[in-house]
């Protein structure tokens, strides 16, 4: 095994799992449950032989790999610990990569050295509605290969439990669960403790959500309303929920990059209202410059190669970022949505979020003057300022700090298996076997693929 200095890329996660198969046949299992867009393999990991299904998905968002090496370190304890398959009677199904073609674009920070500037100027995550998680039209409706081998996966296995592994890039760790888990809140703290990993006590997608304890949040029930307010006041429809009617609970894990100490404090703020006013208007202002640039460069960059994915999350940040601005300012009182009262570790949350959308957007047009071969517009020099500013800003204004792979990896994984733990308390037996030839398809080596 690689040790855990880097995240593995999709080759690695395949190479590595096959190898944990040869080495323990008779309880591990590989087998392809779907092809994403590209053509990519999607591989499926089980290990142990129980009734009880437990889903682990990794990789969900392209830019959050750390799932990747979380799965393989949950691989290895199982088969190290029968306390987590036949003690439980359970199945662990481990899910390497939901969206591979996605992990793939980002090698260009993938395995160092870990920088801000690095990270954001080789950033991807495909727009809002190519997300393999998100279900806009619904379960019925769901186009992406990718999102059809999940929800074939959940009806399949109908688990008990699933856990999708995500990773903030500059925050702290937080739980969402879609039903409550009590004492999750307690593992989660003191797993954090332990390993210096801050919890963020207000995450901005969470600002409306109820609060199971500290750092642990409840994903309200899916509503229709526009894209916009759903990524901050409802749960889209998602698979989080679609496997609701087997009686899953689904834990949504993050675990961060760059770790900021400041979303840890629940203090009361001195003025909450002048901070909101700060990040608001940076937030418009940036918007506002970002517009500008793409408006210079779209001419020349709507030819290049891998424009339209490109432009397509940077269209979604520049529509979502005025309305979130309008949203957090306390001198726009629509009175529709007003927000609720707020600590120190929300406004650190707010401003990170803030900065984190320019950053994105920023880091995408940088890749679309790039991979357009030339810069007539004259925009990479401010481009390339923009991300140095504000990139500074996150590590000496927020205090933000890397956090290595080994201890996000570690971290994300205690998570998991407390979540593991009081979940199977109250699991009734399942129907699945576990068994080699269970399943859609029979397993098949990842090298004989």
């Amino acid at each position: 095994m690689l040790p855990l200095l880097r995240y593995p890329t999709v080759d690695e996660l395949g190479e590595r799992a096959a190898a944990l198969v040869a080495r323990h046949p008779r309880d591990a299992r590989l087998r392809r449950v779907g092809t994403s867009r590209a053509g990519t393999p999607l591989w499926l990991l089980s290990v142990g032989h129980g009734s009880r299904q437990a889903l682990v998905v990794a990789g969900p968002h392209a830019n959050e790999p750390v799932g990747g090496a979380t799965v393989l370190r949950l691989a290895e304890r199982a088969l190290a610990d029968p306390r987590f398959t036949v003690d439980a009677d359970a199945t662990w199904n481990l899910l390497l990569c939901l969206d591979p073609d996605g992990l793939r674009r980002n090698e260009g920070w993938l395995q160092g050295p870990y920088a801000l500037g690095r990270y954001f100027r080789n950033f991807f995550r495909p727009g809002f509605q190519e997300q393999p998680e998100w279900l806009p039209d619904g379960a019925a409706g769901a186009a992406l290969p990718e999102t059809r081998a999940l929800l074939d996966l959940q009806d399949e296995l109908r688990p008990f439990l699933q856990c999708s592994l995500h990773g903030v890039d500059v925050g702290g760790g937080f739980v969402e669960l879609t039903h409550d888990l009590p004492g999750l809140a307690q593992r989660v703290a003191h797993s954090a403790a332990r390993l210096g990993i801050p919890r963020e006590l207000g995450p901005y997608d969470t600002l409306y959500w109820p609060s199971l304890g500290p750092a642990v949040y409840r994903i309200p029930p899916p509503r229709p309303g526009d894209l916009a307010a759903a990524i901050t006041e409802a749960a889209v429809e998602s698979t989080w929920f679609h496997p609701h009617r087997h009686g899953t609970v689904t834990a949504v894990v993050e675990a961060p990059m760059w770790g900021v100490a400041a979303v840890e404090d629940g203090s009361s703020p001195a003025d909450a209202a002048a901070v909101l006013r700060t990040v608001s208007h940076a937030l418009r202002r940036d918007s506002l410059l970002l517009e500008g640039i793409l408006a210079r460069i779209r001419p020349h960059v709507s030819g290049a190669p891998d424009a339209a994915r490109l432009l397509a999350p940077v269209e979604d940040y520049l529509l979502v970022g005025p309305g979130l601005a309008d949203t957090w300012d306390p001198d726009i009182a629509d009175g529709v949505r007003p927000l609720p009262p707020l600590s120190t570790a929300h406004l650190a949350a707010l401003r990170i979020a803030g900065r984190r959308l320019a950053l994105r957007t920023a880091g995408l047009l940088h890749q679309l003057v790039t991979h357009a071969g030339g810069d007539p517009a004259g925009a990479l020099p401010e481009l390339d300022r923009l991300v140095d500013a504000w990139c500074a800003d996150y590590r000496d204004g927020c205090g933000a700090r890397w956090i290595p792979v080994a201890r996000q990896v570690e971290y994300q994984s205690r998570v998991v298996l407390a979540a593991f733990e009081l979940a199977s308390r109250h699991a009734p037996a399942c129907s699945r076997s576990g068994e080699p030839g269970w399943g859609s398809e029979a397993a098949v080596p990842m090298h004989q693929e």
